[in-house]
């Protein structure tokens, strides 16, 4: 099973994919409204003609999907969400992220915090809220994921947060 994020945007999507392929190194593949077959039961709105019907974002081995709503339906994000994003290292995050923060606010710098090695948080210049941090990848060995191992340093399992008994 997997979920993905489908951001929906207030016709400014094209330029919202243009600044997502630079942030996370990848291309997106699209089509506009103009692009639909012709249905006379959901006429296009004029003017909505380039806006984006339905995108697909690749980042590493998720997607992220992505369109525009049409003016009568606009969309506010909201406090509550965050587009989160695990990339393969430290320089990744921090590429992703000052392309992701300008023009909009940061939360959190990119750096390491208790839960992992390279974690920033920022609101983009559309309004979408990140949470972009550096993928964890366990690397304990089998004594390690059945009991504790004191030279863990993954933070997927709770092995190096367990205390040894005495």
């Amino acid at each position: 099973m997997k979920a993905s994020p489908y951001l929906v945007f207030n016709g400014n999507c094209i330029e919202a994919i243009k600044l997502y392929e630079k942030a996370f190194n990848t291309k997106a593949t699209y089509c506009q409204y103009k692009d639909t077959p012709t249905n006379t039961n959901y006429p296009i709105q004029p003017g909505t003609e380039e806006f984006i019907m339905h995108a697909i974002l690749p980042i590493g081995n998720c997607t992220i999907y992505l369109c525009d709503t049409t003016p009568d339906c606009k969309t506010i994000f909201g406090n509550g969400a965050f587009a989160c994003i695990e990339l393969d290292n430290e320089k990744a995050v921090k590429t992703a992220f000052e392309i992701l923060k300008e023009g909009g606010k940061v939360f959190c710098e990119a750096q390491e915090t208790f839960w992992n090695k390279c974690y920033a948080e920022c609101e983009d210049k559309f309004g979408l809220k990140w949470s972009i941090m550096i993928e964890d990848k366990c690397t304990c060995t089998t004594e390690c994921a059945s009991g504790y191992n004191q030279n863990c340093t993954c933070t997927i399992c709770e092995c190096n947060n367990q205390q040894t008994s005495t």
